[in-house]
């Protein structure tokens, strides 16, 4: 009796053992392989593009990140919103917001860099600017604490001027980039494409526009703060690598990558003829982001920007751990 009831008891529990695994195995496991949100500030510039691309082709979701996007109007903008707490990370932002970020000591880290490109003019009416001399004493735009800001006063400087010479107006949106020196509240503004083009269109035969950067790119960093890289660092290795597969992608795929670009970011065919070589799409951190940063303080400390005097050690706002985990060799950074 005793062993008929002891059997009985082994039956029960053998089933229950299997209808145990079986709930378990159809149960989610924790942390399984769901993509990870990130909010991603951004502004619409095609150095930009290697985001969109990554994005399109769904290459962040393979590698467990769940992208959520806030527009600002500027790279400057966008990195505020990271600082604030609006983003996670943000993309294609020049050097020159992180050169001011350095200099207040704000715990940021650029992980990446998308792309070197030359784009940023300064366009003017000529009815009011016929030479580069002319441009003393006029009302000249820009939006300030962007790298259009930076070259606008190296482009002066060049010239044998200053910031001092001209009347300096800030200008935030990009409507305005375009509208107010169309409509002459301004004499010329410094901007990237595609609102230089835009721009000179507005103003047609009365326009005229100058290349301002000296053959010196403007770099378009991915940037995080230190405390969110961090607590993410494999998030961020996953970004990354959606990011290297979409340059991969530009390179197999050109033609189809343009497309993506002119798509995403709603430009006409005959500006991304304009364009398409002015952008080296890469994902890189190299000496030459370094020597455009030290050379963009010196010339804040110069024209009074900052209470420093020193010129920041830029290698503590670069962290290269994730891309050298995504693309070894991309990292040629002295010391």
């Amino acid at each position: 009796m005793n062993h008929g009831i002891y059997s009985i008891g082994i039956v029960i529990a053998i089933v229950f053992a299997i209808l145990v695994a079986g709930c378990l195995s159809n149960a989610p496991a924790p942390d399984a392989g769901l993509p990870e949100p990130v909010t991603v500030a951004y502004s619409p510039f095609e150095s930009t593009g290697l985001f969109w691309i990554a994005e399109e082709r769904g290459f962040f979701t393979n590698h467990g990140v769940n992208i959520t996007l806030k527009k600002y109007d500027s790279g400057a903008a966008a990195l505020d919103g990271v600082v604030k707490g609006e983003a996670d990370l943000c993309v294609g932002i020049s050097e020159f917001p992180l050169v001011r970020k350095a200099f207040q000591n704000t715990s940021v880290r650029a992980i990446g860099n998308l792309d070197k490109g030359n784009f940023v003019y300064l366009v003017v009416r000529k009815d009011k600017i016929q030479n580069i001399s002319d441009m003393k004493g006029k009302k000249i735009g820009t939006a300030q604490g962007t790298v259009a800001e930076f070259y606008l006063g190296r482009f002066l400087m060049l010239h044998g001027m200053g910031m001092q010479d001209i009347t300096l107006v800030d200008v935030r949106d990009p409507a305005g980039w375009v509208n107010e020196v169309a409509a002459g509240d301004i004499d010329g503004i410094s901007t990237a494409q595609p609102y230089a083009n835009a721009a000179q269109a507005r103003l047609g035969a009365n326009g005229m526009a100058w290349p301002v950067q000296s053959s010196q790119p403007v770099f378009s960093l991915v940037i995080t703060t230190s405390d969110w890289l961090s607590e993410h660092p494999a998030t961020g290795t996953g970004f990354l690598a959606a990011l290297a597969e979409a340059e991969k992608y530009t390179s197999t795929h050109p033609a189809e990558a343009r497309e993506i670009i002119q798509r995403r970011l709603e430009l006409n065919p005959a500006y991304m003829d304009t364009v398409w070589q002015q952008n080296q799409f890469a994902l890189t951190l190299d000496q030459s982001l370094i020597a455009a940063m030290e050379d963009e303080a010196r010339w804040m400390i110069a024209n009074n920007m900052t209470n420093s005097t020193i010129v920041p050690d830029f290698r503590k706002y670069i962290s290269s751990r994730s891309l050298e985990e995504v693309k070894p060799g991309s990292i040629r950074i002295i010391g």
